[in-house]
């Protein structure tokens, strides 16, 4: 079995959705925390887990306890698998280093150890909207992502074009107008470009005080946008 196959195959079983890799040569620019996070790794496994449907649904104006649930959910099956993937491959004899889920390490910033959003990006899971979520072409942005840096020589996916076009549902959609419905064809150079960030954050912790919400966190861009909804009339 080649080392495509074996990857797809041990993170599928595991319960993601989408895998892929991501050439970290390509990632040159991206904020990480540490800043030499990705020097000892030249790829990235990046994988997927849906989110159910129907909880996203609920987020109409913003987050339920049920979406915050299904969040919570995602986040702990998206470290264990990125645990149990750094195990195998260093059984197979590489190093591998995985990230933990939704770790926020600067709250004002809202800014974790490296945007999974750019790396999945680059491993050809989705593109990046104008809400600055990774959109994939099977569930649209109704993903949580996960990561783990490795120096196992796997080939690496291709990013895919972005499919948003002149749409602005995310945008029409968010309680506080934070995003400006800007597109990029690659990777935002600042994510300032696509959303008023200090508005989003603001409005993030607002939910975060709702009982039963506790994370920073809306869901309604998630919610809007068509890529995801397609997906949910097809079931």
């Amino acid at each position: 079995m080649d080392e495509t196959t074996w990857l797809e195959e041990t993170v599928r079983d595991l319960g993601a959705d989408r895998v892929g890799v991501a050439d970290l040569a390509a990632a040159g620019g991206l904020e990480t925390q540490p800043r030499d996070l990705l020097e000892p790794y030249p790829r990235a496994v990046v994988y997927a887990v849906r989110l159910p449907g129907a909880a996203v649904e609920t987020c109409r104006h913003g987050p339920t306890p049920e979406y915050a649930h299904c969040y919570r959910v995602a986040n702990e099956e998206l470290d264990r698998i990125g645990f149990a993937v750094a195990r195998a491959l260093e059984r197979r004899g590489h190093r591998a280093l995985p990230l933990p889920a939704s770790q926020l390490l600067d709250r004002e910033r809202l800014v974790g150890h490296v945007s999974y959003k750019a790396l999945a990006r680059l491993a050809g899971l989705g593109w990046q909207g104008k809400s600055l979520l990774l959109v994939t072409p099977e569930f649209g942005p109704r993903v949580r992502l996960g990561a783990v840096l490795t120096d196992a020589p796997l080939p690496a996916g291709r990013p895919v074009p972005n499919r948003c076009g002149s749409c602005t549902a995310c945008a029409d959609a968010c309680p506080v107008g934070a995003i400006r419905g800007v597109g990029t064809e690659a990777h935002y150079r600042s994510r300032e470009e696509a959303v008023e960030l200090s508005r989003c954050a603001e409005a993030c912790f607002g939910f975060a005080g709702r009982p039963h919400i506790e994370k920073p966190i809306c869901g309604v861009c998630v919610r809007a946008c068509p890529w995801g909804q397609k997906r949910e009339t097809r079931s």
